[in-house]
């Protein structure tokens, strides 16, 4: 009987007692950068991986599912989004799926690191698949909530995909209420927000529970809803927020509808159906969204695991 080949592993780690486990067959790319530390695994199960401050981000096999989750949703809600802004987004696929929208004109991505996204153009190519060339397409390598800070100008959607807010990370910032304040301030009048929101785990609710209260604090509608993205390890949740205009309010045959007249090609996840069950939350979550009152601020943040 031939002895199992022995891989090196990457552990993920989801909190201090629990972790996903991936064996590697390369790594490709390794590098600690002005802010966090970046790595590029070929993986077993799920490809090509994009690995910051140790957190699985994103997976060749299944970042279909992540990266449709985030965009879709919100841009499908919107009536006609034009002009759309991603905070964080370094490998260029929340970029791929908000260019796939024909409605779109113009989409500003700001990154402050710039060597996590120059190391995605050149090693993540089946993720960004050609984004950053598009016409419509800018980026620049700022601090995104300075920019925002700085600016007049307003977007029909703004995309947070960034990192989970660990306390030495770039990115704690960026999910408190003086920020969320900030992005209603820079959106357009149908305008929404869309985030990745950390685990729905039942034995982790509370970074996914605090967002909720603290978007709740600052926008008249707010939409949680989950995903479950197998590299991950554990189910994974996300929110639309706005100032008017509710995802829940539309039924599978108009998403269905909106996906045949604005998209580009086929979806791989998000469909009418998905959309109407992935914001049927599970009643354990909904009683722990509604018992929690922790509200994020800049003074008082909320880290997450390493």
């Amino acid at each position: 009987m031939t002895e199992p080949k022995s891989y090196k592993w990457f552990l993920d780690h989801l909190s201090p007692f629990e972790g996903h486990m991936h064996g590697i067959d390369t790594i490709v790319f390794s590098k600690q950068t002005q802010f966090q530390q970046v790595e590029i695994l070929d993986t077993k199960s799920y490809g090509r991986c994009l690995v910051l401050d140790g957190k699985m981000q994103s997976s060749e096999v299944d970042e279909f599912i992540y990266h449709e989750a985030l965009v879709h949703p919100a841009m499908l809600t919107h009536p006609h989004p034009e002009k759309v802004f991603i905070v964080g987004g370094g490998e260029g696929a929340t970029l791929r799926e908000i260019l796939r929208h024909k409605t779109v004109t113009r989409v500003l991505m700001v990154d402050i690191d710039q060597e996590v996204v120059e190391s995605c153009k050149t090693h993540l190519p089946q993720m960004h698949q050609g984004a950053f060339d598009d016409s419509r397409a800018e980026v620049r390598y700022l601090d995104a909530r300075k920019y925002l800070e700085e600016t007049n100008e307003t977007y029909d959607i703004i995309i947070i995909d960034i990192s989970e807010p660990v306390e030495e990370g770039p990115a704690y910032l960026l999910y408190t209420r003086e920020f969320y304040q900030l992005v209603m301030e820079r959106l357009g009048r149908d305008g929404i927000i869309s985030l990745q929101a950390g685990t729905t785990s039942a034995s982790n609710l509370l970074n996914f529970s605090a967002i909720y209260q603290t978007l709740k604090a600052v926008f008249p509608v707010v939409s949680p809803y989950q995903a479950s993205v197998p590299s991950f390890g554990l189910p994974w949740g996300f929110a639309l927020a706005s100032k008017h205009v509710d995802p829940r309010t539309l039924d599978t045959q108009e998403i269905d509808q909106r996906i045949a007249r604005r998209i580009q090609g086929e979806l791989r996840f998000y469909d009418g159906e998905t959309h109407l069950g992935q914001f049927n939350l599970p009643k354990q979550i909904r009683l722990q969204m509604q018992k929690q009152e922790r509200i994020i601020e800049d003074n008082y943040p909320l880290f997450t695991y390493h």
